[in-house]
């Protein structure tokens, strides 16, 4: 999409916005358009957070890492989404504590923190997408946080994964059923098998899950 796309044409990358009044889209119309190519960093711990960011196209990767290099992916912007790091520190006057990476060239729209402040205290529907988007990453981060606190259930995931591919390496199984197998909910599942998708080791298809890299599932499954 091109970053001078009309006001019309990104916002309907964001239902909730949709139905912005003619006033609330003069507003959104000010926002900026941006274009950032793969694998850059957009922002570190520590930084001041003084944009809003809106992604139309692409993805974009936060993550937390450790001082010894560990990783641990929070979640995706992807189109459509927001960060929710960004609004909390927007909100809070905090700097960044994470940092955010473009998996791939990122086509997004951003607000001046000064636009951000105007739309959230004159307009509705603004204020009802941020915290509708809000609440909605917290509830990803709180899964996050029970799959990490209440054992290494990635493992189990490949485990049960290879137990249940056999040669063939087809599985016809749902997520809730996988889910109950291994005492969790179905979104923490669903959350790490399309992590497992991206990685190349499994391919979700309907009504099945197809092992394409054994090796890797079982060097996840004994780490």
């Amino acid at each position: 999409m091109p970053t001078n796309g009309s006001t019309d044409d990104w916002l309907s990358r964001f239902p909730l916005l949709a139905a912005s009044s003619e006033s609330e889209r003069r507003l959104l119309a000010e926002a900026q358009a941006l274009r950032v190519p793969a694998g850059v960093t957009v922002f570190r711990p520590g930084d001041t957070c003084q944009n809003y960011l809106m992604v139309v196209q692409g993805s974009v990767r936060v993550q937390k890492v450790s001082e010894n290099g560990r990783e641990i992916v929070l979640y995706r912007v992807e189109s459509g989404q927001t960060c929710v790091l960004t609004t909390s520190c927007l909100l809070a006057g905090e700097r960044y504590p994470a940092e955010g990476v473009t998996e791939t060239e990122v086509v997004a729209r951003v607000l001046s923190l000064t636009l951000f402040h105007k739309l959230l205290a004159t307009s509705d529907t603004f204020r009802r997408f941020v915290f509708a988007s809000l609440g909605e990453r917290m509830a990803d981060l709180m899964m996050l946080v029970e799959a990490i606190a209440f054992g290494r259930l990635d493992s189990s995931l490949a485990q049960r994964l290879l137990a249940l591919g056999g040669p063939s390496g087809r599985i016809g199984i749902t997520h809730q059923q996988l889910a109950a197998e291994l005492g969790s909910a179905r979104e923490v599942v669903s959350r790490l098998l399309k992590e497992f998708e991206r990685r190349g080791w499994i391919a979700l298809e309907r009504g099945e899950i197809a092992v394409r890299d054994p090796a890797s599932l079982s060097r996840q499954a004994n780490p």
